[in-house]
């Protein structure tokens, strides 16, 4: 079995990086093969999934979308969930969303940091369930 982590990278960072080990660590420990692809931020998600999506049978999707001062934080994180729904369909395999957000405060971002290995776990699970 081998699964794509499609991780933000720009903003957050610290907590994203922290999300990608997390979930490796999870497929490490059921024996998982995993392909990385980052990318910029939360918003180009969608895209890195169309990318690998033909090659692993599951996509987990990390990043954090932390609120600030305007409403931008609800149409990245609406619209990322719904692209990816989308591709989970047009492709017949599990896009599982581990982009947290909208209206997260940074200090909650890091209280999720560990969901990403839960995020994996059920990927895993449902590819083995198909």
């Amino acid at each position: 079995m081998k699964i794509g982590i499609v991780v933000s990278k720009w903003y957050y960072e610290e907590i994203t990086e922290k999300m990608l080990m997390v979930a490796q660590q999870a497929a490490k420990e059921a024996n998982v093969e995993v392909e990385v692809c980052e990318v910029p931020g939360s918003f180009e998600v969608p895209y890195g999934v169309k990318k690998i999506i033909e090659n692993v049978d599951g996509v987990v999707t990390l990043g954090a979308i932390v609120k600030g001062s305007t409403d931008h934080d609800q149409i990245i994180a609406y619209t990322v969930a719904s692209k990816i729904t989308d591709l989970s369909l047009q492709y017949g395999k599990p896009v599982v969303l581990g982009v947290n957000g909208p209206g997260m405060s940074k200090a909650q971002a890091i209280e999720r940091i560990p969901r990403a290995g839960h995020v994996m776990e059920s990927c895993i699970e449902m590819v083995k369930n198909g």
